[in-house]
């Protein structure tokens, strides 16, 4: 069969109508025949509306979501040096324009769908801008590229290439030319510019220009490609595809400095990454040993990098493909590259090089795959759609065989033709690495949204890439997490530089020691203040003694564990310290606790012993075993001199029960060398005196009571004590603090909220100090107190009870951040934040955080499993024990650690991974909340998110929360389900209480038919009836649930242009999506257009009122 009976038969082929079209599709398919492998036929000229291409279909919906976006700009720019012939350049740009279709093509759409326009060829107006030669012309040069290249397009109208001439000198000028995606692409670019250069080469010297005619234009091509894929060839590349990416389609959380916004941008930056040549040359050398191509190393490479630096294992990297693989298209300017979605799950166990061979297989079977547009994926895969992100993939890499620089200089008779280089301002992705291999060896770059990204963090992730390169080179065979990342200095630094923080402080003396010390310097100095009652030093001390020795002689000494259930009085105090000094352990029993708890704590604990006061002895649940002390009885025939016992380093100070995932609470033990070390830590950091006044208001079940009890008593302060139940009454602690003018005072961030909003707040003048801890601390709360109690200083604490109270501080200051740091660790601390395999990670990359040191416990009481479990040998050598706190954490650059939640807090909903605490924080912006909490729950079959709020005020509903909250963040992070509150529930220790928020009414919230009321609402709705191909839709409906797409959302705007005479944007669709929300911004858009052409008509009628001389006068 001869070329032109193979062109015939692909020309009847186009012609068949659908069914006979896939008949004859798969015929040719058992003959082992395929299209793909026959001509393209050119008949364009016989079509009476061309279509556009697939990859043409995508760019046209992207521009009407974002007309005014220039990240789909594509500028070369050539700087010309020597005699410039511009007559000559002006005829061969309009020779250009001649050959090629594309660049004399605009767009249209109507109800039928987009189509192409070529317009004929015209005389082109080549413009030239003049410049003074004065100044900084690389300045000058840089500025007028990235003027020319920003500039946005008109589709709609064209042309869609542009080209500006910039005289710097009757010899130099910058000659811009920039093309619009939808009608070029990288390799059409070196087409272009290839046969400008020939053909201006040919006009200058009046010469016949010599190029080869092209068999086929653009749009032949366009209308093969349809006819070829819906006949078959789209079924059988999609069955591939969809196997080899089924399941969640996971955004790939990298981490950001900036939250990710509700509606992405096209704003970027471009980062250029030196690779040195013998790093090149060892790239090259490996991947021949190891039978693949650069291009798949390298993708390897950068694979391995997103998963350290993201955690997650399935990785899915977008990667161009230039879809050239006919002869008929090697010549064409035109959008040809498709782009193919490579997935990779990493197992951190898996040698590299294995891993590289897996790789090398998905890229072959990739290739095997490339003409499956990605427009079709996208709608066959139906991700999760969100303005926020690209769907399927959010990373692109791109491999070119020709370095950027290489045959830019060319010499003409009197010209010499150079590329310039220009500062890229837009990103089409998240992140994107191009690499480029050349004669020189290999260069790269890394392109990145500024939204989400500094250039600090991409220069450090750029370096941690070549770490990573040359570790392949140095052990291919390497396991992936045992590739070293990070360079030895950064090591040094994550592991020892922020961990230097050894200081020396008695750790061999115990607190009770420290306090007998204090009663020795100031014994009359009042100690304790307690409603009208107060102790002095010596007083406390003497009372502590005489019970200390009464329970030496029961039995208490050295890890001899005393319960202790007490409401807070002064008889509390001294119970606690007397254990201490008896040389126990004191395990606090809440007596507010329910008897069930108490019951399993007492059992667990092992006490033998109980100090409790008369009129809380009845109601608690106290075993006959448990012997019962009460604290109000008479001991004055005990001596009141310290009794003295030695305690060791080791021994315990207080065994503190912590809620356990079991559901039952677990004991923590803590040491006396880590109570002494904390508080010493705190002395130096925080200074109390004589002058200051400590108030004790924190539950003794919570750990943070340890130091209100006794860093005042060791340091001559004073300790004044809350009554029962006044911890929780903001009106109430305004009274004590003015009381008893306290300088220092502990809250938990959720009770903070609650007491700053007291009117009276202001009045806490004597406060100096207000510390934080227990839970993450919110921007809100930190910025009210600054604004309220401008005085008051304000540290942000952090410590699990498994270490002696607090691990890290940090002093809190205005930085203009989202979040509050946890700081550093405190004296005699350390802090790693380490990956799954216990690896540092670098600064800004999310970690599990573990704690050594001095502070850590000594482990759970009475549960040697559970401590190995979470207690375990540091993996850096020296031997010591780390805490694993289950916390996600990040380094900021400076070493201060920023909380990033729970482990088990984490929420994926639809494969996207969600923060709680970010969609809080917006939360906590609206003046309208006073509280609010997140939670994911399961409702009607799914994973949601439930948002629980306490107003400040009536009035607002969760429709205004929800509109609010989608103007900063994507659509899958706000709540779907609201519940408005009184109050947020609080554990006894002032804690927020998940467990008891009541769950969401769904069927209140569940989605009900409600049918378009107004003409407009019905009008709309028909629109999408139609559209959609569905009976009804009703004002709560999504359009995107009933089966919208991106394709059918541009024919609801086009008939809604054409049948009501509305122009709205198709972002609009996306923002607005259930139909109600939707008439509502239509109808914004109606009464803006009629209230104008209301002042026209009523323009009109006044000037036919007017005179003829009137109207002379107003024309005059």
């Amino acid at each position: 069969m001869t070329a032109l009976d193979n062109s015939a038969l692909v020309e009847r082929f186009i012609r068949l109508p659908d069914a006979q079209r896939k008949a004859f599709y798969d015929k040719l398919a058992t003959r082992g025949m395929s299209l793909a492998q026959l001509p393209i036929p050119a008949l364009r000229a016989t079509c009476p509306r061309l279509p556009l291409s697939y990859a043409q279909q995508r760019q046209w919906f992207i521009w009407q979501m974002e007309p005014e976006g220039s990240a789909y700009n594509l500028p070369v720019t050539l700087r010309l040096r020597g005699a410039l012939d511009v007559q000559a350049l002006q005829r061969s740009v309009e020779a250009l324009l001649a050959r090629h279709e594309t660049l004399r093509t605009c767009f249209a759409e109507d109800e039928q769908g987009a189509w192409q326009i070529i317009q004929a060829p015209a005389p082109v107006r080549l413009e030239v801008e003049d410049v003074l030669p004065t100044g900084d012309q690389t300045a000058l040069i840089k500025a007028f590229v990235e003027r020319e290249g920003l500039r946005p397009f008109d589709l709609h109208q064209g042309p869609l290439l542009r080209l500006k001439l910039l005289r710097l000198a009757a010899d130099d000028h910058v000659l811009a030319l920039t093309l619009h995606h939808i009608v070029s692409d990288g390799w059409s670019m070196q087409v272009m510019v290839d046969e400008l250069v020939q053909l201006y080469a040919a006009c200058s010297e009046g010469r016949e220009v010599a190029l080869a005619p092209l068999p086929i234009q653009y749009a032949d091509y366009a209308l093969w490609q349809r006819a070829w894929m819906e006949a078959g060839e789209q079924t059988r590349q999609l069955g591939y595809w969809l196997e080899q990416l089924q399941g969640d389609q996971a955004l790939l959380e990298l981490p950001t400095d900036h939250p990710r916004p509700g509606l992405r941008s096209s704003r970027g930056a471009r980062l250029e990454v030196a690779l040195p040549a013998a790093l090149s040359e060892a790239l090259a050398a490996l991947a021949r040993r190891c039978g693949v191509t650069p291009f798949m190393l390298l993708l390897a490479s950068f694979e391995v990098l997103l998963y350290r630096y993201s955690g997650q294992g399935d990785i899915r990297v977008g990667v161009p493909v230039a879809n050239r693989n006919r002869a008929e298209t090697k010549g064409l300017i035109g959008f040809f590259v498709n782009t193919q979605v490579h997935r990779c799950q990493l197992d951190p166990r898996e040698a590299f090089s294995a891993l590289l061979q897996r790789v090398k297989h998905t890229a072959l079977q990739a290739q095997a795959h490339q003409d499956l547009p990605f427009e079709q994926l996208v709608e066959a895969l139906q991700p999760q759609r969100s303005l926020s992100h690209t769907p399927l993939f959010q990373v692109m890499f791109n491999h070119q065989s020709q370095a950027r620089g290489e045959q830019s200089t060319l010499h003409l008779a009197q010209l010499r033709v150079e590329s310039v280089d220009w500062e890229v301002q837009s990103a089409q992705f998240d992140l994107t690495l191009d690499t480029f291999e050349g004669s020189h060896g290999l260069s790269a770059s890394l392109t990145y949204a500024t939204d989400l990204f500094d250039a600090t963090t991409v220069a450090r992730m750029a370096q941690h890439w070549r770490n990573l390169l040359a570790a392949i080179i140095a052990e291919p065979t390497a396991a992936i997490a045992d590739l070293p990342m990070l360079a030895v200095e950064e090591r040094t630094q994550l592991l020892e530089g922020w961990n230097a923080t050894a200081r020396a402080y008695p750790l061999q003396q115990s607190v009770q020691a420290l306090i007998e010390q204090q009663v020795e310097r100031a014994p009359q100095a009042t100690a304790l203040l307690f409603g009208g009652q107060q102790l002095s030093y010596a007083e406390l001390n003497a009372q502590a003694n005489r019970l200390a020795h009464r329970l030496i002689e029961i039995g208490v000494g050295p890890d001899v564990l005393v319960g202790i259930a007490a409401e807070r009085s002064l008889e509390m105090v001294v119970g606690l310290l007397a254990v201490l000094k008896a040389g126990g352990a004191y395990v606090p029993l809440d007596p507010e606790y329910p008897q069930d708890r108490l019951s399993y704590m007492i059992e667990d604990s092992g006490i033998h012993l109980l100090l409790t006061q008369q009129h809380l002895h009845e109601q608690l649940p106290v075993p006959a075993s448990v012997e019962v002390l009460l604290l109000e009885q008479d001991l004055s025939s005990y001596p009141a001199h310290n009794p003295d016992v030695a305690v060791a380093e080791e021994n315990l100070a207080y065994v503190i029960y912590t809620s356990g995932s079991t559901g039952k609470p677990k004991g923590a033990g803590n040491r006396h060398s880590a109570l002494t070390n904390r508080l010493c830590w705190m002395q130096e950091a925080y200074a109390l005196d004589a002058s200051d006044i400590v108030l004790q208001k924190t539950p003794f079940s919570f750990d943070v009571s340890v130091w209100e009890f006794f860093w005042p008593l060791m340091t001559g302060a004073r300790l004044a004590i809350a009554g029962s139940g006044e911890h929780r009454d903001p009106a109430r602690l305004l009274q004590l603090i003015e009381q008893h003018q306290v300088s220092t005072l502990h809250f938990v961030p959720s009770m903070l909220q609650v007491f700053l909003l007291d009117e009276r707040v202001h009045e806490a003048r004597s406060l100096k100090r207000i510390i934080c801890s227990g839970e993450a601390l919110q921007v809100d709360a930190q910025q009210q107190v600054f604004a309220k109690l401008p005085q008051a200083k304000l540290y942000n604490l952090y410590g699990p009870t498994e270490a002696a109270i607090d691990v890290t501080h940090w002093t809190c200051r205005e930085e203009g951040s989202d979040t509050v740091p946890i700081g550093q660790p405190i004296a005699n601390l350390a802090t790693y934040i380490l990956d799954a395999e216990l690896g540092p990670v670098p600064a800004g990359v999310i970690g599990e955080l573990y704690l050594g040191g001095e502070g850590l416990a000594r482990g759970y009481h009475r549960r040697p499993g559970l401590t190995a479990e979470r207690f375990m040998v540091s993996p850096f050598g020296d031997g010591e024990r780390l805490y694993r706190t289950g916390d996600l954490a990040r380094y900021r650059p400076d070493g201060v650690i920023e909380y990033a939640g729970r482990i088990d807090h984490q929420v994926k909903i639809r494969g996207l991974r969600i923060e709680l605490g970010e969609i809080e924080a917006r939360l906590f912006e609206q003046a309208e909340v006073r509280e609010a909490v997140v939670l994911a729950m399961d409702l009607l079959g799914s994973q949601q998110l439930v948002g629980y709020v306490v107003p400040n005020t009536e009035g607002i509903d969760a429709e205004q929360l929800k509109a609010r909250l989608k103007a900063h963040l994507p659509d899958y992070m706000v709540p779907s389900q609201w519940v408005f509150l009184e109050s947020l529930p609080l554990s006894p220790n002032g804690k927020l209480e998940r467990k008891a928020l009541p769950r969401p009414d769904v069927g209140q919230t569940q989605q009900t038919y409600v049918a378009p009321q107004s003409e407009l609402e019905q009008q709309i709705a028909a629109i999408w009836q139609e559209v959609l191909q569905v009976e009804r839709v009703g004002l709560r409906d999504d359009f995107f649930s009933l089966g919208g797409h991106s394709l059918l959302a541009t024919q609801v705007i086009v008939r809604l242009r054409e049948r009501l005479n509305l122009e709205i944007a198709l972002k609009s669709l996306f923002t607005a999506r259930d139909l109600g929300a939707f008439c509502e911004a239509a109808q914004a858009l109606k009464s803006d257009g009629l209230s104008i052409e209301d002042e026209l008509a009523k323009s009109l009628e006044a000037l036919k009122r007017l005179s003829g001389g009137e109207l002379e006068e107003l024309i005059s």
